[in-house]
């Protein structure tokens, strides 16, 4: 009898190392994203402010678990707006964008802004917004109406 639920034990594991080995090689870590650098979403900063189209900042450090939390929404806006927006994503402590990030004042992180640069404009989206999808988004066709509008005054 022992011997039975000893093989069983065997037998289970085994199916159950099996399992994880195959879960393991299908599923590979490097597709597992770990910090918001891991997420490739957008265009340099640069090629974002040389284009008429606004500009979705995203301002994040590697190491804040709110802005890895943020990240796919980041992605499923991006895959929403990408032909309205140009998205950026900007590590705060890379020093190439401490000028920028002392420059918007950053005061915690993620920060988000919608920054334009036909209009030389900035807006400073709070968490309360950006963390909820319905509003977030909301807001960006918001920004979009008035940009339309403003897109219709003739500009001396």
């Amino acid at each position: 009898m022992k011997k039975k639920v000893l093989a069983t034990l065997i037998t289970a594991g085994i199916i159950i190392l099996t399992s994880a080995i195959t879960f393991a090689l299908t599923n590979p870590a490097s597709e597992q994203k770990n910090k918001p650098s891991d997420y490739k979403i957008g265009i340099s900063y640069s090629e974002a402010m040389s284009s008429d189209k606004p500009v979705l900042a995203l301002f994040y450090v590697d190491w804040c678990g709110y802005c890895l939390r943020f990240m796919p929404k980041y992605k499923i806006v991006y895959n929403i707006y990408k032909d309205k927006f140009n998205f950026v994503m900007l590590n705060a402590e890379d020093t190439s964008n401490k000028k920028l990030a002392e420059d918007v004042a950053l005061s915690g992180f993620p920060t988000l802004y919608i920054i334009d640069p036909k209009f030389d404009n900035r807006v400073l989206l709070n968490n309360s917004i950006y963390m909820d999808l319905k509003k977030l988004r909301v807001e960006l066709d918001r920004y979009l109406r008035i940009r339309g509008l403003l897109d219709l005054v003739p500009v001396n």
